[in-house]
């Protein structure tokens, strides 16, 4: 089998998948530690955290470090999330060494200079500005916040202009020293790779860190709902429906993902034929399932002009409640199935995200789910999976975000909000 794991004896855990017919490797370090790990003072840190890990070591300036992975041709990025924070690099086979070099140099001696910081202080605070401009983004936060209020997975990622004003490069430390122990880390790595060299370059850069006695375990989602505005004005309203959905390590995460499939995630999906091409109500709607490890959320995103809000707001309720009460059909029941399947397996020819994912597996589940038990988990889901799973959205309570509308966006979402109660 390509796909091997080992774990460190401080606990660091190495997967690899080798994927022959490459000539370039897909590698980084995973840390589960991300935005639900911050406490009320330390919202953003972890992405602030991430943006610093590249301006300057001990041994390193910041033109150096890109020089470096540069001169070997590869490139070299982070990541943070919810649950996680990533520092992963592409590079060319036999130059892994070279990545996770500087991968262990930018995570273990970072200089966090206040030069250095003061200046990322201002690219992320013209970052969070950037959202502003964005109905999508402000939408999607307003809507989290209704579903997950007063907790951290309802809070933007990259903290508020307050929050990151205030941090030190001393708050950064004690995060990083905090919260990335080898006991929470992945190094995970996908394409032209010998498991047993990432093994050994892995031990002897991270083979020396311990874990800290002080972390404490993440606080549980609690999904509330309710109703968030924002009557600023932009050319399209946006409408945002969220309902609490299973989290991904639940089984049931398939049949969300088969329902999101059908009823809004393609061109042939519920949504898009009928609100789109029968109705011409807007240009793109869709939806999405999203996970934690303790919660989820099923959302419904569509834009059109204020005049049509109502309108899509009454053809989506009527879609929700049909989906509740009926069996999908056996066509599309297969479409979406093949559509899911198709995504899963054709991502697998990309060793970035054969990478992530083995990491993804490993931090979740401490195995790597092979394809076939992901597919025999989709071809499992039935239609009466699916339509149960649509009645329990309606039954457990709605989240609505409106932008764009104005002074009429608190009533286009107590709108939507009290159509689909009812």
């Amino acid at each position: 089998m390509a796909v091997k794991l080992t774990k460190l004896r401080n606990g660091l855990r190495v997967v690899t998948d080798n994927m022959p017919h490459l000539e370039t490797v897909s590698l980084g370090l995973w840390v589960g530690a991300g935005a639900r790990h911050e406490t009320d003072r330390e919202h953003g840190i972890s992405h602030f955290l991430e943006h610093m890990a590249f301006k300057g070591t001990r041994r390193r300036t910041a033109q150096q470090i890109a020089e470096e992975i540069e001169g070997v041709g590869g490139d070299l990025n982070a990541a943070t999330s919810m649950e996680s924070t990533a520092y992963y690099a592409r590079v060319l086979k036999g130059d892994e060494g070279v990545a996770l070099e500087l991968i262990a140099d930018i995570l273990q001696n970072s200089a966090f200079g206040r030069p250095e910081l003061e200046g990322e202080r201002q690219v992320i605070l013209q970052e969070i500005a950037s959202t502003l401009d964005s109905p999508d983004d402000i939408g999607y936060d307003l809507l989290h916040d209704a579903a997950f209020p007063l907790q951290a997975v309802g809070r933007p990622i990259l903290g508020t202009p307050k929050s990151v004003s205030a941090f030190s490069s001393g708050d950064l430390k004690r995060f990083l020293g905090r919260r990335y122990g080898p006991g929470n880390m992945v190094i995970a790595a996908a394409g032209a790779i010998r498991h047993e060299k990432v093994v050994r370059h892995a031990e002897a850069l991270f083979g020396g860190l311990t874990d800290d006695k002080r972390t404490t375990g993440e606080r549980a989602a609690k999904y509330v709902g309710g109703v968030r505005v924002s009557e600023k004005p932009f050319e399209q309203s946006h409408l945002l429906i969220g309902f609490a959905s299973p989290s991904y390590r639940s089984d049931a995460f398939f049949a969300a993902q088969v329902f999101s499939g059908l009823f809004g995630g393609g061109m042939s999906s519920r949504l898009f034929q009928e609100v789109r091409e029968k109705r011409g109500l807007c240009y793109a709607i869709y939806s999405t399932a999203w996970g934690l490890r303790d919660a989820g959320l099923f959302g419904i995103h569509a834009a059109t002009g204020a005049a049509l809000m109502g309108q899509l707001i009454d053809v989506i309720g009527g879609e929700l409640k049909r989906a509740a009460e009926t069996l999908p059909d056996a066509a599309e029941l297969a479409r979406s199935k093949a559509q899911l399947k198709a995504g899963l397996l054709m991502s697998l020819e990309s060793s970035s995200a054969r990478a992530e994912q083995l990491a993804r597996n490993v931090l979740t589940h401490n195995r790597v789910l092979e394809n076939d038990e992901l597919m025999e988990k989709v071809d499992a889901v039935t239609a009466d999976n699916v339509r149960d799973f649509a009645a329990e959205l309606i039954d457990g309570g709605v989240s609505v975000s409106v932008v764009g509308s104005g002074r009429r966006s608190r009533k286009f979402a107590e709108r939507a909000a009290e159509l689909i109660r009812n």
